[in-house]
C-alpha cells in the first residue's frame, strides 16, 4: 500500500499545487470562508465522502468574533460570483463555513479524524517582483486579505489526502473524518465544531502546519510542543462628549480610560507559574480635537503556558480594564472574540509520527520540540480528543517561509504538500491498522 500511495501522491503534486494557488489567489477570513468551503465540500462530494457542513458541523451559539451580517453577507456574494457552489454555498450564509468529509471503511475499526484550517490573514499581500505568488501571478485578489499563514497549502493537502484515501477506501478499517476548520486566525472556529460534537468517538486526531520553526524541507517536528493557552478581548469604552473648551468638565473621557488600561495592563507582573504574555495590539478613539472622546476601543490579548495562567492573566487585564473606565467613569463592555487552553501532542502517538517519518525517502530531521511559542484552538480539539481517552498530534512540516508568518511576503516550498499528504496518509493507515487500535 506504502508503494501505491508514493505513485499517488506523486501524481497529484501538480493538482496539490494547483489547487494552493487558487485558494491563495482568493483569500478570505474568519468565518468568511464561503468559496473555499463549498469548493472544498463539492469536491469530498464527488469522491464519495459523506459531507457535513454548516450548521450541522458548528455549534451558533458558541461562535466567537463573527463579523457584522453585512460582512458575512458580501464575502458571500463574491463566494458566489467567484465560483463557489451555489449546492453547498447556500447551508453557509452567515458564516457557517465548516465542512467535514466522512469516509467509512469496509470493516469496523478506529476514528481517525485530520483537521484543516482554511481561513487567511487581514493584511496585504506583497506586490515586489522578488514575491513568488505576485511574480507567477496567484497573489492576493481580495484587497486587505491574504494566505500569509499557510492555510491555502493547509486545504490543499486536506484535498490531497482526501483523494488518497478515497483511492483505497477498501483498505480502511473504522473511519476517517476530514475536518475543514474556519477561523483559526484569532482562535475563534475550533471551540465551536467541538461544540457540535464532531468529535465524539473518536481514536485518533491529527493536525498540523507548514513551517513553524522548521525551516528546513523534509524536517518533521511533534512531541513535546506545547500551545500557551490564550484569550483574545475586545473592550469598548463609553464616556459622554463635551467641548473640550467650554466645558470640558461635562465630559467622560473614553479616551483616557483607554490610554489608562492600555498602560497598566502591560505593567501586569509577569507570573511566577511559568511563561505569559499580555498584549494592547489597537486603540482607536475620539472623534475631533476639540470634543472630550466619548468613545474608544482596545484590543487585545492574553497568554499563559498554561490555562491557568492565562485564566489568572485574564482576570488581572479585565480589573485593570474596569478600574481604569471607573477612574474616568466611563462605561466599559468587554467581549471575547477568541480563546484556546493549552495542548499537547500525546507521547505514544507523537512516536508513531516520528517512526512513520524516518522512513520517508524525503526526511531530513526530525525535532521533538517544535519551536514557537504562539497558540492554536487546535488546542480544543486535542484536548477533546485526549478527554475521552484517545491520542492527538500535531505536526510541523519544514519548509522555508519567505519573511516569514504573518508578513506580505510569506510563501513557502510547494513541495511540502505532497510530503504532507504522504504523511498524513500513511499515519492513517497506521493509526488504523489493528495492531495500533489495539
Amino acid at each position: 500500500m506504502q508503494a501505491k500511495i508514493y505513485a499517488r501522491v506523486n501524481e497529484l503534486q501538480p493538482q496539490l499545487v494547483a489547487w494552493r494557488r487558487d485558494f491563495h489567489r482568493y483569500p478570505e477570513s474568519g468565518w468568511m470562508e464561503f468559496r473555499t468551503a463549498s469548493l472544498v465540500a463539492q469536491e469530498l462530494s464527488r469522491l464519495g465522502y459523506e459531507v457535513k457542513l454548516g450548521k450541522e458541523v458548528i455549534a451558533e451559539e458558541t461562535r466567537q468574533g463573527v463579523p457584522p451580517c453585512q460582512e458575512l453577507d458580501q464575502a458571500w456574494q463574491r463566494a458566489k460570483e467567484e465560483g463557489g457552489p451555489s449546492q453547498f454555498l447556500e447551508p453557509m450564509k452567515g458564516g457557517f463555513t465548516g465542512v467535514i468529509g466522512i469516509l467509512k471503511g469496509k470493516s469496523s475499526g478506529p476514528t481517525v479524524a485530520l483537521r484543516f484550517d482554511m481561513d487567511a490573514n487581514d493584511l496585504s499581500e506583497s506586490t515586489s517582483k522578488d514575491h513568488r505568488p505576485f511574480r507567477a501571478g496567484f497573489s492576493s485578489r481580495h484587497p486587505q486579505v491574504a494566505h500569509a499563514c499557510g492555510h491555502d497549502g493547509h486545504v490543499a493537502i486536506g484535498l490531497g489526502v482526501a483523494h488518497i484515501l478515497a483511492q483505497f477506501a477498501s483498505d480502511i478499517q473504522g473511519q476517517v473524518l476530514l475536518i475543514f476548520q474556519p477561523a483559526e486566525e484569532g482562535v475563534r472556529g475550533a471551540r465551536s465544531m467541538v461544540a457540535a460534537k464532531v468529535l465524539n468517538g473518536c481514536h485518533y486526531f491529527l493536525s498540523g502546519h507548514l513551517g513553524f520553526g522548521n525551516s528546513m524541507l523534509g524536517e518533521i517536528g511533534c512531541g513535546k510542543e506545547k500551545f500557551l493557552a490564550t484569550t483574545k478581548l475586545d473592550a469598548i469604552f463609553t464616556g459622554t462628549p463635551a467641548h473640550a473648551g467650554m466645558n470640558p468638565d461635562a465630559g467622560k473621557n473614553a479616551l483616557l480610560a483607554a490610554a489608562l488600561a492600555a498602560v497598566s495592563i502591560h505593567g501586569i507582573p509577569r507570573h511566577q507559574g511559568g511563561a505569559d504574555r499580555v498584549n494592547v495590539g489597537y486603540l482607536a478613539a475620539g472623534s475631533g480635537r476639540n470634543v472630550v472622546p466619548d468613545w474608544a476601543e482596545l484590543r487585545l490579548e492574553t497568554r499563559g503556558e498554561t490555562t491557568e495562567i492565562n485564566r489568572d492573566m485574564d482576570e488581572r487585564v479585565r480589573a485593570g480594564l474596569l478600574g481604569a473606565a471607573q477612574m474616568q467613569q466611563v462605561a466599559c463592555e468587554i467581549k471575547v472574540v477568541g480563546s484556546a487552553p493549552t495542548a499537547q501532542s500525546s507521547p505514544a502517538l507523537a512516536s508513531v509520527v516520528r517512526d512513520v517519518a524516518k522512513a520517508q525517502p524525503w526526511f531530513q530531521g526530525f525535532v521533538d520540540e517544535a519551536r514557537f511559542s504562539g497558540s492554536e484552538d487546535v488546542a480544543y480539539m486535542m484536548r477533546a480528543v485526549q478527554d475521552q481517552g484517545g491520542k492527538a498530534a500535531y505536526i510541523v512540516f519544514g519548509t522555508p517561509v519567505g519573511t516569514g508568518h504573518h508578513t506580505g511576503e510569506f510563501d513557502f516550498d510547494e513541495k511540502v504538500l505532497s510530503q504532507a499528504v504522504t504523511l498524513y496518509s500513511l499515519l492513517v493507515a497506521e493509526c488504523m491498522s489493528k495492531d495500533s487500535h489495539n
